[in-house]
């Protein structure tokens, strides 16, 4: 659907670069994101990220919730309160994978991986409570658009484990889209707009090389 809808919109609009940066940088890109999207991905792997995702991405209040104390734009507001809802939903399915998946597998430098999402954590709140006017509503689009493709893996994690999860109550790619190019009427507000959504995604490629490293120390330790 991401993808889709990309084709859609104009070639120089903020939207459009936002959704190439998702698309080649973001979760769907990221190689160890698509080992897990894999059937014969290991058990352990899987719970580990439903783990992790969760310390970062699981807890309230998130980078949605920080956007809208951060943003004053009717059409950007009313986009970041469907957007809360949906993914207060997202974060209860999230805590109930994690419940079902079982312990935390043992890794070896557990230490420095929480020392990482809380890092990573800080930078996140950082940016979704920036001041500077476009940057905390970039960081939340970037997290709801790169959502869909972390939502595949989510779930496949839940066919797994034989739970059946509804769809993703976020605000759609279109009308993320819309959103975007609504709230970005000068180049600057473009400008901190794209820049809070790079900073997500840096971060979220991030989360997925440290998964990946886990997954390496685990399997020769």
């Amino acid at each position: 659907m991401l993808f889709e809808t990309a084709r859609k919109i104009g070639t120089d609009s903020a939207s459009r670069a936002l959704f190439s940066l998702i698309g080649s940088e973001g979760t769907a890109g990221h190689r160890y994101a698509a080992t897990l999207r894999q059937i014969a991905a290991p058990t352990r792997d899987v719970t580990d990220m439903l783990h992790i995702i969760c310390m970062l991405h699981g807890t309230y209040p998130g980078i949605i919730d920080h956007a809208i104390d951060h943003t004053d734009h009717p059409d950007a507001d009313a986009w970041l309160e469907q957007a809360a809802l949906g993914f207060a939903e997202e974060r209860r399915i999230l805590a109930m994978l994690v419940a079902a998946s079982g312990p935390l597998p043992s890794t070896p430098g557990q230490a420095e991986t929480e020392a990482a999402i809380i890092a990573q954590h800080h930078a996140l709140a950082m940016l979704s409570q920036s001041d500077r006017v476009g940057c905390a509503f970039g960081t939340a689009a970037a997290l709801v658009l790169d959502w869909h493709a972390a939502r595949m893996i989510l779930n496949l994690a839940a066919s797994r484990m034989g739970l059946e999860i509804e769809s993703a109550p976020l605000p759609t790619p279109v009308d993320t889209a819309a959103a975007i190019d609504v709230f970005a009427e000068t180049p600057a507000i473009e400008r901190a707009l794209l820049f809070g959504a790079q900073q997500f995604v840096a971060q979220q490629r991030g989360l997925w090389s440290l998964l990946e490293a886990r997954a390496v120390a685990r399997n020769h330790s």
